[in-house]
């Protein structure tokens, strides 16, 4: 798996998702900043390190290094530190002691090894803890938490190394923790669907649009040829007699594709289960990265598991923009009228045009709050030579059923502006 083109604001978003929360984000901002500059000439072992973060070290991979220093710590936004803890308690255990960590057998770098160069893969340590019967103990993050396809919620299974004892609480992006129970946004009765998916090669859909019902919260999209549907919805059995050269290598990579899952009311929570990377458009993740609303385009490894839509942010999202566009709409019909006071305000020209972008905000641009894209293989945008999704081999449309209903209420409930 390589990073190709992908840039480096791109990729410390993507670690920055994993982090545990124990140092402040502007700290961890720096400290992955700080770690990408000395990996820039070491790409096999930045590919590894996304690789090991992203999927909660189910793909732990190869020693990602740094040169050791004379006091062997490291220096990052003016406090030093061991290199090893540092990156360890950012995307393992924010609680973390530097006398707790212990390479597995396979680190070649391995901190207490003594070499020039440092491991700083956080998937390359044990954490070793000390219980109040004084008998030492290691665990690890290796067992990780993985939805079944019926979207029930195992808990994630321990795995001493020495007796059995209480274990200490594990910290890592991949555990689910029970959600906080939040009451519902409508009283409405929910969709019978919650999401309908709409595969494209290009900018052509091919085949209909598979729905998936409520009562089957999770569902895969993958590159088989099952016809049967239900929890699988497989590309692979999708004919289309203009298919490209180019769709049709995407297609053969696509393999195990994608999990998507509904949480509570309406949040999606994604797994990329393909050996190849998915390129997602998302409103939440856009928010989560500081970017404009569809203005990023993010990068998804392999058996990373990412929350990628979030109803109640969506909700918020779809009142403001509609209630904007409804005064602006208003404001400009009185300023075409010339009602409006103002020195701007001649003939009512001059404010009509000012307000024209926000009153021109339509139901479809309300509606793309409501949906995630993804592209299998291939990515697009400014980092790409795809300029735009419809550029792409082979990709995919959610369409998210209950936000949708929301959508329609907020719209119901929108004064008529010709009053």
């Amino acid at each position: 798996m390589s990073l190709g083109s992908d840039s480096g604001p791109g990729i410390v978003h993507s670690l920055l998702c994993h982090r545990q929360g124990g140092d402040s984000e502007a700290f961890a901002r720096r400290a992955i900043q700080s770690l990408l500059r000395k990996l820039k000439e070491k790409r096999d072992e930045l590919d590894a390190l996304v690789a090991a973060v992203t999927s909660g070290g189910a793909q732990p991979g190869q020693c990602v290094t740094v040169q050791r220093t004379l006091d062997g710590r490291l220096q990052v936004a003016g406090r030093k530190g061991f290199p090893h803890v540092i990156y360890a308690r950012l995307w393992r255990w924010p609680d973390l002691h530097k006398n707790e960590l212990k390479p597995v057998q396979f680190c070649q770098f391995a901190f207490d090894l003594k070499c020039d160069s440092v491991c700083v893969n956080p998937y390359h340590y044990e954490r070793v803890g000390t219980p109040d019967s004084g008998s030492p103990l290691s665990w690890t993050s290796a067992t990780i938490y993985t939805p079944s396809l019926g979207g029930s919620q195992a808990p994630p299974l321990q795995h001493p190394s020495s007796q059995s004892h209480p274990q200490p609480p594990q910290h890592h992006p991949n555990h689910c923790w029970p959600p906080v129970l939040q009451p519902p946004m409508s009283t409405h009765p929910g969709p019978e669907f919650w999401c309908s998916i709409a595969y494209f090669e290009q900018d052509v859909q091919v085949g209909e649009i598979f729905k998936v019902p409520s009562s089957c919260p999770s569902v895969v999209v993958d590159g088989y040829v099952d016809p049967s549907g239900g929890a699988r919805f497989c590309l692979g059995q999708l004919s289309n007699v203009q298919r490209c050269a180019a769709s049709e290598r995407a297609r053969l990579h696509i393999g195990k594709g994608v999990q998507l899952e509904r949480r509570g009311e309406g949040d999606v929570w994604m797994r990329c289960r393909s050996d190849h990377a998915v390129f997602v458009q998302s409103f939440y993740l856009d928010r989560e990265a500081g970017r404009a609303p569809g203005d990023a385009v993010h990068k998804v490894y392999p058996g990373a598991h990412i929350k990628v839509f979030d109803l109640r942010q969506c909700h918020r999202q779809m009142q403001q923009q509609a209630a904007t566009a409804q005064a602006a709409a208003t404001a400009q019909a009185a300023a075409v009228a010339g009602s409006l006071p103002g020195p701007g305000s001649v003939g009512g020209i001059a404010p009509a045009i000012g307000l024209s972008v926000a009153a021109g905000l339509g139901v479809d641009d309300l509606r793309r709050l409501c949906l995630v894209r993804l592209s299998f293989v291939k990515g697009w945008g400014p980092d790409y030579p795809r300029a735009s999704i419809t550029c792409t081999p082979c990709w995919i449309e959610v369409h998210l059923h209950r936000a949708l209903q929301l959508l329609d209420h907020v719209l119901h409930a929108l004064p008529d502006a010709h009053a």
